[in-house]
């Protein structure tokens, strides 16, 4: 989002997924969607089953990479490297598009100076991706009629994952790829209704909308709104807050729908953070590794059990109804209004189609949605007024950044912020597998599921596998400097050697022990892609 917005103006993805059979070529960077995003996927298998090129950058032979007419399979945390290198190809071959640059950004000298630092040779050495496949990923790209770059959590969980957002960005406005049906960017957020979520509010320097709390205007405009004073101070990240608990300065949380205790990074350090506290509370629909810490539990709803939007990675604003009351007799926005009541806050609302109405009223690219428009259409911000058609494609004819120009950012490969060594001499990647979702409180909880994939297994590459006296099934401790776990060897190509890949589905093997403290500076992102550990049979 971050990368996004100082890039082009908005933290979201520019088209829809609608237009994705029609791409000509695809870009596929950081993103297993056949397994993280399975129903994007089907509409990507449609461009690809029109005969679309694909590009796919990855470190793992995935079932998209395996299909790809070109597999950048760079080293994680190299993300940078690539991009400068496909720039610096483009700009050699004198493949971008002048007249779009000309007319529609700013910053392009001071890009191109630095792409030019970037020549093969350099980025070959940094990426590990032959000579060849660099040359022919650019001309691909920079040849396509209608180009759009996927992107996923490859991406943006970096301690670089802004500037690897802005990188993209980057590429796309050289060739003049965006403000059309089919272009554009598509960033696969890690949830469902992350893209909602952020609109409204739970970043720490922003109001509903993006609007910032450091604007004097914006703060009047919800402080008579709300009937209360906004302050003008930046919160803290979630992860800073769990930071700052080790330390005793932050006494208190309430976490609804979230389970760090298994799914942050340095898990011992996140549950040092949770002993701290003065006081936690956790509402969730199942006990997860967090409740575990809470003083009070409150039960959750499920999404059969609520009543609101979810607005997804499309930015795609979508009316849920429930199918059953909620079990526990109230629905989250229920809970919350009681607990500000109780706590001398006045909050009554009847219905979430009132909380939809408040949105409408103070946050403009929503200002046009309401239940009424939602029963019988879903809409895409921004869609400011009730007549408004809502928006499929952004930025067609201006960027949404002061001035209407969008910005080429002057980018440095920095590398992850832990590499192997001689006594943790291989690179962990940890994502997700199709069967199983997130922390797997829910999916663990399916015998079916639990049939096809029962425990946590590492990818090893055979290279590897052989140098270690490791068989296929065999028992291993997986180790990093900040812990030890034990999990099933699966030795496939699918991950390089010198890479092992794990999930962190599985409460009795907790992959998050092992992960690193690095994180983006800009955003606190954890760096999920990169840390160095050993394995032993």
């Amino acid at each position: 989002m971050a990368g996004l917005a100082t890039s082009l103006g908005a933290g979201a993805a520019t088209n829809s997924l609608a237009q994705m059979p029609d791409i000509d070529t695809i870009f596929l960077f950081g993103s297993n969607p056949t397994e993280a995003h399975p129903i994007v996927s089907l509409y990507l298998k449609k461009a690809l089953k029109k005969g679309a090129k694909l590009i796919v950058g990855d470190p793992r032979k995935t079932w998209m990479a395996k299909r790809a007419d070109v597999w950048l399979n760079l080293k994680p945390g190299s993300n940078i490297a690539m991009m400068n290198g496909l720039a610096h190809v483009i700009l050699k071959n004198g493949w971008e598009n002048k007249s779009f640059i000309g007319q529609r950004t700013e910053g392009f000298e001071e890009f191109k100076v630095q792409a030019a630092k970037y020549d093969l040779n350099k980025v070959v050495k940094l990426t590990g991706v032959k000579k060849e496949d660099i040359i022919e990923a650019a001309r691909l790209y920079a040849d396509a009629g209608k180009a759009m770059i996927v992107y996923g959590l490859g991406v943006t969980e970096h301690q670089t994952g802004t500037e690897n957002a802005m990188a993209m960005s980057n590429l796309a406005l050289l060739c003049g790829h965006i403000g059309r049906p089919s272009t554009g960017i598509m960033a696969l957020r890690g949830q469902n209704n992350v893209q909602g979520a952020s609109d409204l509010g739970p970043l720490p320097a922003t109001l509903p909308g993006y609007q910032s709390v450091t604007s004097e205007a914006v703060r009047k405009k919800f402080g008579d709104a709300w009937n209360v004073e906004i302050s003008s101070q930046i919160g803290k990240k979630s992860v800073e807050m769990l930071e700052e608990a080790c330390h005793g300065k932050f006494k208190g949380i309430f976490i609804l729908g979230e389970d760090p205790a298994q799914t942050d990074p340095n898990v011992h350090e996140v549950r040092k953070a949770l002993k701290s506290l003065d006081f936690l509370v956790v509402q969730d629909i199942f006990h997860t590794e967090t409740t575990k810490f809470a003083d009070v539990i409150l039960p959750g709803a499920s999404f059969a059990e609520k009543d609101g939007t979810f607005t997804n990675g499309e930015r795609r604003v979508q009316r849920i109804r429930k199918a059953v009351e909620p079990v526990a007799g109230m629905a989250e926005w229920q809970v919350i209004c009681k607990l500000a009541n109780y706590m001398g806050y006045p909050m009554n609302y009847n219905h979430p189609s009132e909380v939809m109405d408040e949105i409408a009223s103070l946050v403009p690219i929503y200002g046009g949605i309401s239940y009424d428009r939602l029963e019988n259409e879903t809409l895409q911000w921004p869609c400011p007024t009730k007549d408004h058609p809502g928006t499929t494609t952004m930025y067609t004819d201006i960027f949404a950044r002061p001035g209407g120009l969008a910005k080429f950012m002057v980018l440095d490969h920095k590398g992850p912020g832990e590499v192997a060594s001689k006594d943790f001499p291989l690179t962990l990647v940890t994502g997700r597998i199709r069967e199983h979702y997130n922390n797997g409180s829910m999916t663990r909880r399916v015998p079916g599921i639990m049939e096809l994939v029962p425990e946590e297994l590492v990818e090893i590459n055979p290279a590897d596998a052989k140098k270690l006296n490791i068989s296929n099934g065999d028992m291993v401790n997986i180790s990093s400097v900040r812990g030890k776990i034990k999990a099933r060897a699966k030795v496939t190509n699918r991950s390089q050697a010198g890479n092992v890949f794990m999930t962190f589905h599985f409460e009795d093997a907790l992959t998050n022990i092992l992960t690193s403290e690095h994180k983006d500076p800009i955003t606190g992102t954890p760096e999920y892609k990169a840390c160095a550990v050993k394995i032993e049979k």
